[in-house]
């Protein structure tokens, strides 16, 4: 949905107006705490359907926080662990609980 739309004024007091219209005249006697949610969300969802619509693709914020720094860190990390792993020696462990406590 695009919900950013919600930060115009004009936008958010629609939905607000038409949300809470049809939250008084919902029938909610009777439902238990799932139900009463459900039939909230379902107000909330369709509304913002109705007045702002869906976007046509997916979320266009592709940039992520990986870098290859990270990546290098994490190729050290898998490279120690499978040494570690496969000499299963007192030193190797120790050298790998080592290199752990470093990065902290």
């Amino acid at each position: 949905m695009r919900v950013w739309k919600l930060k115009e004024e004009k936008t958010c007091e629609e939905y607000r107006c038409i949300v809470g219209d049809k939250v008084e005249e919902a029938k909610w006697k009777g439902l238990g705490v799932n139900d009463h949610w459900q039939q909230m969300k379902g107000i909330m969802m369709e509304t913002g359907q109705d007045i702002y619509g869906m976007t046509k693709r997916q979320c266009r914020h592709e940039e992520t926080w990986w870098n290859e720094e990270v990546a290098e860190a994490v190729r050290e990390k898998k490279i120690k662990y499978g040494k570690w792993k496969k000499e299963n020696t007192k030193e190797s462990r120790m050298e790998y609980k080592k290199s752990r406590q470093n990065a902290i």
